[in-house]
């Protein structure tokens, strides 16, 4: 192998992780130091619940009765992306009977393009619904995913001084709870050991949302480039005209992460986005592979789609140099798990292609001779997984034994592999121009087979 690959090979993993351990340890600083949020006034403000809806028949009523019960005073917009099922129905019917639900229809050939394309439908909509001379600054739209569930306590400190209290803050997210985290048979038809890793997969779901992600985003309201999630996002609905009278339209057509280009767009456009961890929504974890895979693979690719923004943000005069570094950090993620695909593939092949050649006889052992430096990356790459497994179980299960955080951070560690395959396929799915969204089976409903089935 040339002097200058081995070089190569060996630097650009310490860089990475350096990069990782770097942004890990702000991550955990954040979230172990976090502060309680500051309470506000939910009366000041409109709220508006924005919910769409693609074949959503087995958890739509569940969820806009919890919205009703919880948030009396607020409107539920129910988006029917022109579903299959009965959701229209049964929405058509909850608006029959509550004046502050609303039904909005999409009919293709314009429905189906995305979740952005019905939010921004539902946005019209409500422009259209809001009486003449209404204060827009105080309209709050929050989107909830379908079997979302927020927590009845969220506005309080959504709308405290830290968050929407603040007229400079246009987008608030909250934190994300996996609701079925504790479900013991994930599949009931099934035996002992596809129970067994349906409740590990679901397990570091959720503790990738509730410490690992939390802690991501308490960093980056420290560097001014906190991100908006699609599930449990407040927005202003002055800041989203704003974005509209720029772009067009608040969520951008074709988006396959339009909630995190939402925020960049509300970054770009002058306001403050923060996240508020004293408020959560839930929602249902994957226990199947198979589905989290084809999940994880549209937001790689959304992510990879989001790269296009880098040259707007580093020339942005609203957002600070920290907020550029943490933004751009986030871009490269995606295109680092490529490369170190890449890097892989030459480092498994060398070997093999010198043996054939009869020049590289000793390549094993010369990779070998450097074993202690890949033991001391290992150990440091695997520690950070496993120091979220206490914090997590001190936080949210703390009726569980210190020895099972322990293997749940090394599950965590082991679950995070995922990232290079999800970043492989986006990237793949781009250069075959393949940019279709699909909703991804909810674990109530039924499985379906062929086209209209597939998860892309």
């Amino acid at each position: 192998m040339p002097a200058p690959l081995t070089t190569a090979l060996l630097v650009y993993p310490f860089a990475l992780l350096l990069c990782f351990l770097l942004y890990w340890a702000g991550s955990r600083r954040s979230y172990l130091r976090r502060r309680p949020t500051a309470p506000g006034d939910p009366a000041l403000f409109d709220w508006h619940f924005f919910v769409p809806c693609r074949d959503e028949e087995a958890v739509v009523g569940t969820t806009v009765a919890r919205l009703r019960a919880d948030f009396p005073g607020a409107d539920v917009w129910v988006i029917d992306d022109d579903s299959d099922d009965a959701t229209g129905e049964i929405a058509a019917a909850l608006a029959a009977d509550d004046p502050r639900v609303h039904l909005v229809r999409r009919r293709r050939p314009d429905a189906r393009t995305g979740k952005g394309a019905a939010l921004n439908t539902a946005y019209e909509r409500l422009g259209e619904f809001l009486p003449a001379g209404t204060d827009r600054s105080r309209v709050i739209v929050c989107v909830i995913d379908a079997d979302g569930q927020l927590d009845p306590g969220a506005l309080v400190p959504v709308s405290g001084p830290e968050a929407l209290g603040d007229p400079e803050t246009g987008g608030v997210q909250v934190s994300v709870r996996m609701r079925n985290a504790g479900e013991r048979r994930p599949f009931p038809e099934r035996g002992r050991a596809a129970n067994a890793l349906g409740r590990v997969l679901v397990r570091v779901q959720d503790m990738e949302f509730a410490v690992s992600n939390t802690g991501m985003q308490l960093l980056r309201n420290r560097t001014g480039s906190t991100g908006l999630g699609g599930n449990g996002q407040f927005t202003r609905l002055s800041a989203l005209d704003r974005i509209a009278t720029a772009e067009r339209r608040p969520w951008q057509r074709g988006a396959l992460l339009e909630d995190y280009e939402l925020g960049l767009h509300m970054l770009l456009a002058g306001y403050r986005t923060t996240h508020v961890a004293d408020a959560h929504v839930t929602q249902e974890a994957l226990p199947s592979g198979r589905r989290l895979l084809a999940q994880r693979t549209r937001w790689a690719q959304g992510n990879l789609q989001c790269v296009r923004y880098a040259s707007r943000i580093v020339s942005s005069r609203h957002i600070r140099g920290r907020g550029v570094m943490e933004t751009l950090y986030t871009f490269v993620q995606p295109l680092a798990h490529l490369l170190t695909l890449a890097l892989t593939v030459v480092i498994l092949a060398s070997p093999a292609v010198g043996a054939v050649r009869g020049d590289g006889v000793h390549e094993p052992e010369g990779l070998l001779v450097h074993w202690p430096v890949m033991v001391v990356l290992a150990v440091v790459s695997v520690t950070p997984f496993i120091l979220w497994g206490p914090v997590y179980r001190r936080d949210h299960v703390p009726d569980a034994s210190f020895l099972k955080s322990l293997v749940w951070g090394v599950a965590l560690w082991l679950y995070a592999y995922h990232l290079f395959i999800v970043s492989a396929r986006g990237f793949v799915r781009m250069l075959r121009g393949r940019n279709g969204w699909a909703k991804t089976r909810r674990n109530a409903e039924p499985l379906m087979v062929g086209p209209a089935a597939r998860e892309t």
